[in-house]
């Protein structure tokens, strides 16, 4: 069988649960977040992922700071109609992985994709810590709790070391982040925000070190994430300059309006301000076209929350990720700097809009 056969497979044995109707939808093992525990993977959950996005500089060939982009993001799926097999090779789970490098002086991203059932000593995600791995793609916590990411992809590397300097931050009612009207359209989610970051980066034949940069980590779990009416969603991380974090979304429907909204603001100093469906409101500024896949996305955004009126504004309009070799979509994720009422910049982070090109399934 070749690899774009057993791809097909695994594309449609995911696809093949995801039309269950919400009533038969069950919350398993609701229950308060417990760590390290829950850094690890929670297979009897549906659907989870751990995505790291963050910003880097690193000393220019000419003396100068060249500044990056970087995604890293491992998922996990339960495969339902392969729970009562008994072949080892059914595969009752499969992960999927994504990266990107975003080079600001070049003006290019460079983007690549992993998908392969968990088991055989190719993919896994283990339950008592945060260890994904995808053949020689890896994302671990380490003792003291700092993270290794390590990917080689075709055209880039990443070899980062990303180091907590903040305590966990438990999005929504202490981890439980409502999604839409139905309570079952929930996740558990948590972030941590101003991560530190050093490594390596590598491109174009060449690896540089990284100087200085910050990271943002949100892991997400869920059996039922999205309503039948939503599309995709918008969403932000970003760490603010003087140590604050920033999280918003939106889920849309098909017409483009707000589905349900939320996020957070944490202070430097801890104080947490969770925001309701009510609270947060993205408008579109800016618009760019992708040449590849004609979508349309915002890539300039006023947002109003509680904490503030903000300007989100992408630094590389062409960030579009094609993943249709893994996760079946093409959505936009890239780095992006959040201003004031005033244009001045408060902080960077990373904007991801999904269901633009076509409905998100998940």
């Amino acid at each position: 069988m070749s690899a774009i056969q057993r791809r097909a497979l695994l594309l449609a044995a995911l696809a093949a649960p995801a039309g269950r109707a919400l009533a038969d939808t069950s919350m398993p093992d609701l229950r308060p977040l417990r760590f390290p525990r829950d850094f690890g993977s929670h297979p009897d959950w549906r659907t989870e992922w751990w995505y790291i996005t963050g910003h880097a500089e690193a000393p220019d060939a000419g003396g100068g700071t060249r500044s990056f982009g970087f995604q890293v993001t491992f998922f996990r799926s339960r495969i339902d109609a392969a729970k009562d097999l008994r072949s080892a090779f059914a595969a009752r789970q499969v992960v999927f992985a994504h990266a990107a490098l975003t080079d600001l002086k070049g003006r290019h991203l460079w983007h690549d994709q992993r998908i392969a059932r968990a088991g055989m000593g190719v993919a896994f995600a283990s339950e008592g810590d945060t260890d994904v791995r995808l053949r020689d793609w890896s994302l671990k916590r380490q003792p003291g709790g700092s993270y290794a990411a390590r990917v080689g992809a075709a055209d880039f590397s990443l070899s980062l070391d990303i180091t907590p300097s903040q305590a966990v931050l438990l999005q929504g009612d202490a981890g439980l982040s409502r999604k839409g009207a139905d309570p079952r359209e929930a996740s558990y989610y948590y972030s941590e925000p101003q991560l530190q970051v050093q490594g390596r980066v590598g491109f174009q034949g060449q690896e540089i070190t990284v100087r200085q940069g910050r990271a943002w980590l949100d892991h997400e779990w869920s059996e039922t994430i999205m309503s039948a009416q939503a599309v995709g969603w918008d969403w932000i991380g970003m760490n603010l300059h003087d140590g604050s974090a920033l999280t918003a979304f939106r889920l849309r429907d098909r017409s483009g309006q707000a589905l349900w909204a939320g996020g957070s603001w944490r202070s430097k100093g801890g104080e947490l301000r969770v925001f309701s469906q009510d609270d947060v409101r993205f408008e579109p500024v800016r618009r760019w076209t992708s040449p590849s896949s004609r979508a349309t996305y915002p890539v300039e955004w006023t947002l109003a929350t509680p904490a503030g009126k903000f300007t989100v504004r992408s630094l590389l309009d062409d960030q579009e990720l094609d993943s249709r070799g893994s996760t079946g979509t093409i959505y936009w994720e890239g780095v992006s700097d959040l201003l004031d009422e005033r244009g001045q910049p408060l902080g960077r982070g990373y904007l991801e809009m999904t269901g633009y090109a076509s409905a998100l399934k998940l």
